[in-house]
């Protein structure tokens, strides 16, 4: 993807978007994190506005990769990944009338403790190392794919060395959540929600605008054009079959937010389990529209390369910032990309590291041990800057590797750890059997090794390419693994 930056103008406009939108993270770091204690940074004093966690959240579910990569996927998959987020819809209605509901009745901090009461402390720091591995690597790598953009797009440009943009990256996230935590994190995530959605929408709007489209044009046109089919029933063996993917999305949801400390970080703000309910029921459906707009833009950037006879690049993922930076549109969309691209990484950025502070302090450092506020207050800082400098150390190590097929096996390894923790709290949900606890380590190590071995053996055999349904089945070992080495009697 070429440069379009240099220009001095352009480059300035850049750096002051960017700099204002920082100024106000800042400020409402400043006022939300005023006498803020652990209780403000871990739960937000369960004040929250249950409406703006909702809102807030689709930003952080939307990171900087879904960002530029959703509307990639248009390209070879249609419509297809539609079918995901109604799968997305049943796990929003899973976590809400079965995992919330425990969380708020054990009054938790982290989620990670419940295994604590109901297996043991080796399948609690299991769960919550587990979640921190996840965490760290696909942070770092959602920030290091973004990075890699801004650098050619912005900072190339004024000579800014990778690294110390990486830097100052992670020390701005870090300056305005080390006080506030969760209670800056709701609001900032709500500022961050309306930039991302006004990018595609004026993104959206200047492409059809160049197209002589209409709004009635623009929907006729996206709607006949190949890139729209939503449904496949065709090939059960195509990653796209319906139920692969409808049930993918289900069980991906349940892990990715019900058993994710970053996203029930949130949820756990809010005043009671009713308003909880309410954020996650109305969350869940702003979701499909959202989803629905970002294919969209999806369709229409491959329809607007083909009109204006634009080589597509080698990746997908290029596309949308190649459209935006290229010089193809008028120089608004430059910023206005930039602007949205910002905020769909640190809107899930910030709140991870949130999250690996308090899942780190309250299930590996036990904080809670303490009474003093003030020694509390100083591990969780130490945690913070601790986790900031993991995280740079991270994205810089991915830039060292610079290559792509071991970045994504990297990255594909962090997927597979989620499974134990679905097999974990499937056992620990719906059976009162106990485990031998000191074996659970080893064979949440062992079931993704296992998951690897059968995606491979039944695609090189049968043929079947196994798409995000490896996680269910990675669910399904560790859950008969616990079963075989369960206790008779109930807890």
């Amino acid at each position: 993807m070429e440069n379009t930056l240099s220009n001095t103008t352009s480059s300035w406009l850049v750096i002051g978007t960017i700099v204002a939108y920082f100024a106000m993270l800042l400020v409402i770091s400043w006022v939300t994190g005023r006498k803020a204690d652990n209780n403000a940074f871990f739960l937000g004093n369960r004040k929250s506005p249950w409406y703006v966690v909702a809102f807030g959240m689709i930003g952080a579910s939307l990171s900087g990769v879904t960002f530029i990569s959703v509307p990639g996927w248009v390209g070879s998959s249609s419509f297809s990944y539609m079918q995901m987020v109604l799968g997305y819809l049943l796990g929003y209605i899973a976590i809400a009338n079965i995992l919330m509901p425990m969380y708020y009745r054990l009054q938790l901090t982290s989620i990670y403790t419940y295994l604590d009461e109901r297996f043991g402390k080796n399948s609690y720091k299991t769960g919550a190392s587990f979640f921190l591995l996840s965490r760290v690597i696909g942070a770092a790598f959602r920030l290091f794919l973004v990075a890699n953009v801004l650098q050619i797009t912005v900072f190339d440009a004024w000579n800014i060395p990778f690294a110390a943009s990486v830097v100052i990256t992670i020390l701005l996230i870090w300056l305005y959540t080390y006080r506030g935590g969760i209670k800056t994190i709701i609001w900032t995530d709500t500022l961050q929600t309306i930039f991302m959605l006004l990018a595609v929408g004026i993104s959206v709007y200047f492409i059809a605008d160049e197209m002589k489209l209409d709004f009635a044009g623009l929907v006729k046109t996206v709607k006949g054009s190949e890139y729209s089919q939503i449904f496949f029933f065709d090939d059960w063996k195509d990653k796209r079959f319906f139920f692969k993917q409808f049930l993918a999305g289900a069980f991906i949801t349940i892990v990715m937010t019900g058993l994710d400390q970053d996203m029930m970080q949130k949820n756990l703000s809010c005043k009671n389990i009713g308003d909880a309910k309410k954020n996650m029921y109305w969350f869940s459906l702003i979701l499909v529209p959202v989803n629905l707009l970002f294919l969209g833009l999806g369709a229409l950037l491959f329809l607007f390369a083909q009109s204006k006879g634009i080589s597509l690049p080698a990746h997908s993922d290029d596309l949308f910032p190649l459209v935006a930076t290229g010089g193809f549109l008028t120089p608004i969309l430059t910023v206005v990309f930039i602007l949205g691209l910002i905020a769909a990484a640190y809107s899930s950025a910030d709140s991870a590291l949130t999250a690996l502070t308090t899942s780190f302090s309250v299930d590996i450092l036990n904080i809670n041990k303490y009474k003093e506020e003030t020694k509390r207050k100083r591990i969780r800082m130490i945690a913070h800057i601790g986790f900031s400098v993991l995280l740079v150390l991270v994205i810089l190590l991915f830039k060292a590797i610079n290559n792509q097929s071991v970045i994504s096996a990297i990255f594909t390894v962090a997927g597979y750890t989620y499974g134990p923790l679905l097999g974990l709290y499937a056992f620990g949900l719906f059976t009162k059997l106990q485990v031998r606890d000191r074996i659970v380590p080893y064979l949440a190590i062992a079931s993704p090794v296992i998951a690897y071995f059968i995606k491979s053996a039944v695609s090189e055999y049968f043929g079947w390419e196994i798409g995000f349904e490896l996680l269910i089945i990675n669910g399904m070992i560790t859950y008969g693994g616990l079963l075989l080495i369960s206790l008779a009697g109930k807890k």
